[in-house]
């Protein structure tokens, strides 16, 4: 029978320690968010085209991939404290260097820095807090970084339309920003101690690693703990292969965590994240509105995460996704219809709003004409304007021509924010933990991590060409089609794990 841990634990250095550590998650999701004001002066500043804008954004997640590949078995050789410093270095490298680019390649490469930092944070530093956590405080101390993520998001869009009238490249202040929390987080992450279990697998450091066990619970707990770690040793179980997650009887497993992974991303979170201020601009807000607006879409999804949080072991995992994945059809059909619903009129006041003075020569003679569409609109608008000024049309002065109703366009985006927060976001990464035998859970997660990514970089890069060139009623449109794709798969094939041991779900899930 398992001895009971009677001791008192010093809860607050845990707290300390692992609220230390989820700062990566801080940093992780203002790097993610950062971009979406910086959007409009990279684009000016390094001429870029659609593809060129979309691989700008899209290449942290590019970075984010070699991170996941790369932070495992690097953390395991080197361990979790001190790959968490060089990530935080990166992010601080990133930043810096991101700021300051004078040319495209570069602002690249700085951008691919802080993916791989992602990449990093994303996977280490829940490991390091799971590692170093007693049991009791294990689930609500991981949380930590996933709430830690969102909160990033969210200063992110605070930070942007704080700087976003700064004189000069206020995009170099958004981005060089993250500078700040990433160097408080490179020398802050020196005060904390190295994992005890890293230190025992791999060092063999049983003194040290009983020092910080009895700082965290005392010696009795230190004890204890240090018998379930050798125990750990004794068992010496067959690492699982990466043939091995291919195997017919995990075909279940994997098409549950793979389907999950795919619609997390496919429906369009990232392009939402990333984009906000623009989308908001496209359904003709100001610049200053539409930073005001991304602010309320990140605190809509730190308030719904809380909700999460709270409902996940009450409802269910498989509620939870099928109630969201359901609003998130509804709010992107919700913008697919106020967007479709828009006019484009060219009228005296439209026309004197173009800063352009070339465009506005040329498109005066719509003076009086409306367009029911984008596509009516800009096959007019293309025959008047040569290649270049219809690209600065797309995407500086159409908003000027927009009539729609805006309300409905953000209760859409913070409906589908706020379903995604409860449903896709969290409860994919606890469906995956629960779901995988421990043989091959740690490969198998890299797997389906690198997998998301992925989907993630497609969508992030082909976002604003979609916007140009389908135009934002067709986007979303597509979005919509794909979230009701997500809703029929979660009822078929996802299955509930609440109130299951990790063996009952096994037991349910291999193919036999």
């Amino acid at each position: 029978m398992e001895k009971k841990v009677t001791v008192k634990m010093n809860k607050s250095y845990t707290i300390l320690i692992s609220l230390i550590v989820a700062l990566g998650g801080f940093l992780l999701g203002f790097d993610s968010a950062v971009i979406s004001g910086a959007i409009k002066g990279i684009t000016i500043y390094f001429k870029m085209s659609e593809w060129q804008l979309g691989f700008s954004v899209g290449c942290v997640v590019f970075g984010a991939m070699a991170g996941n590949i790369l932070a495992g078995p690097l953390s395991d050789r080197f361990g979790r404290k001190n790959m968490l410093i060089i990530v935080a270095a990166l992010f601080s490298i990133s930043a810096t260097w991101s700021a300051l680019a004078t040319g495209y390649t570069e602002f690249i490469i700085a951008r691919i820095i802080g993916g791989i930092g992602i990449g990093g944070a994303i996977l280490i530093a829940p490991i390091y807090i799971a590692e170093i956590a007693p049991p009791k405080l294990r689930g609500s101390l991981v949380s930590f970084n996933q709430l830690n993520i969102v909160i990033g998001i969210s200063v992110a869009y605070f930070s942007n339309y704080f700087l976003v009238n700064i004189e000069g490249e206020a995009w170099r202040w958004m981005l060089g920003v993250e500078a700040i929390p990433a160097i408080i987080y490179f020398f802050a992450l020196f005060t904390v101690p190295k994992s005890p279990r890293w230190l025992i697998f791999k060092l063999n450091e049983v003194k040290i690693a009983r020092k910080t066990l009895m700082r965290i619970g005392g010696e009795e707990y230190a004890e204890i703990t240090l018998a379930e770690i050798q125990r750990g040793l004794d068992k010496k179980e067959e690492k699982g292969k990466l043939s091995d997650i291919f195997k017919h009887k995990y075909a279940t497993i994997m098409i549950i965590a793979l389907g999950i992974a795919f619609f997390q991303q496919i429906t369009g979170i990232n392009a939402v994240f990333y984009y906000a201020p623009t989308i908001f601009e496209q359904a003709g807000g100001s610049t200053d509105s539409s930073f005001l607006q991304a602010i309320v879409v990140g605190l809509t999804n730190l308030v719904f995460t809380f909700v999460a949080i709270w409902l996940i072991d009450k409802l269910g995992r498989k509620p939870l996704l099928l109630i969201g994945t359901t609003f998130m059809t509804i709010a992107l059909l919700m913008a697919t219809f106020a967007f479709n619903n828009a006019t484009y009129n060219f009228n005296d006041t439209t026309l004197g709003k173009v800063s352009n003075k070339e465009i506005m020569v040329a498109l005066s003679d719509l003076n009086g004409k409306s367009f029911d569409g984008q596509t009516a609109l800009f096959t007019e608008v293309s025959s008047k304007l040569d290649e270049e000024l219809f690209l600065e049309f797309k995407r500086n002065e159409i908003t000027n021509f927009i009539s729609i109703n805006a309300t409905l366009v953000l209760i859409a985006i913070l409906l589908y924010v706020a379903s995604f927060a409860i449903s896709l976001g969290p409860v994919m990464w606890t469906l995956i933990s629960e779901i995988f035998p421990s043989k091959i859970k740690g490969i198998a997660i890299s797997v389906v991590g690198f997998f998301n990514s992925l989907i993630s970089f497609s969508v992030t890069q082909v976002f604003p060409w979609e916007l140009s060139n389908l135009g934002p009623t067709v986007t979303f449109a597509i979005y919509a089609l794909l979230s009701l794709c997500a809703v029929f798969f979660v009822y078929k094939y996802v299955i509930e794990t609440k109130g299951r041991t990790l063996e009952e779900v096994e037991e349910l899930l291999i193919n036999k």
